[in-house]
């Protein structure tokens, strides 16, 4: 067996490249042949620098090193995609690997279905997804459920540290936002840092206009107090 293979390329680091992609399959799958065929055709055009295929009723223990929980199951570059894709629709992910537009829509389609742990996990896997999350919550067109998905997603990410490099951008993008929603959820998320240096940030939102704004502000700094590094 091919072991599976990290797919999380540059393309995250350096804009748009070939990804590579891995696809498990298993028998008695419906789509999986389909799946494969379309995969396989992007590779003939160049559209994926190479695939991995790895069949479940050979290697089982496959799926449980990968996390994949029904097939097929595919990791191309930073996205983990299940069930049945068209080739327009694989073709479209593999162009946009890595790329802000790419990142937010992925994080946009999964939060919208209701996957929140898979939205978690990517951002876990590749911290190229938090900057496109931010900006789902500096849009005040996100729909109100993906905003409360954003929230959840930084929740989860912030006892483990992995917030902490947030400070500027949520400061720059939400913090400074014309609108008192968005605002609150920078007090919210700049608390959820755990970073000294959201202080300073703070400071100046505990005085914003908005009553609601200046609340969150003063209960961010308190849980701040208490963790921040």
């Amino acid at each position: 067996m091919t072991e599976p293979t990290d797919t999380n390329n540059a393309a995250t680091e350096s804009g748009p490249s070939v990804p590579d992609a891995e696809l498990l399959i298993a028998p008695g799958c419906a789509h999986c042949g389909a799946v494969l065929a379309a995969l396989t055709d992007l590779v003939k055009r160049g559209d994926l620098g190479r695939l991995n295929v790895v069949h479940l009723g050979a290697h089982p223990e496959a799926a449980a090193a990968v996390g994949a929980r029904s097939v097929p199951w595919i990791r191309m570059g930073p996205y983990e995609l299940t069930g049945a894709h068209t080739q327009t629709e694989l073709a479209s992910w593999a162009r946009r690997a890595g790329t802000p537009e790419g990142l937010r829509a992925y994080l946009l389609e999964q939060l919208q279905s209701g996957q929140l742990d898979n939205a978690i996990a990517a951002c876990r896997r590749e911290p190229a997804f938090l900057p496109p999350l931010l900006s789902l919550s500096a849009d005040l067109d996100t729909p109100f459920a993906v905003r409360i998905g954003v929230g959840a997603v930084l929740e989860d990410l912030s006892p483990d540290g992995l917030l902490r490099g947030l400070v500027d951008p949520i400061e720059e993008r939400l913090s400074r936002s014309p609108h008192a929603q968005v605002r609150a959820d920078a007090a919210h998320f700049l608390g959820l840092t755990g970073s000294s240096r959201a202080r300073e940030a703070l400071r100046r939102v505990s005085n914003d206009e908005n009553a609601e704004v200046r609340e969150i502000a003063h209960e961010s700094m308190t849980a701040l107090d208490k963790t921040a590094r």
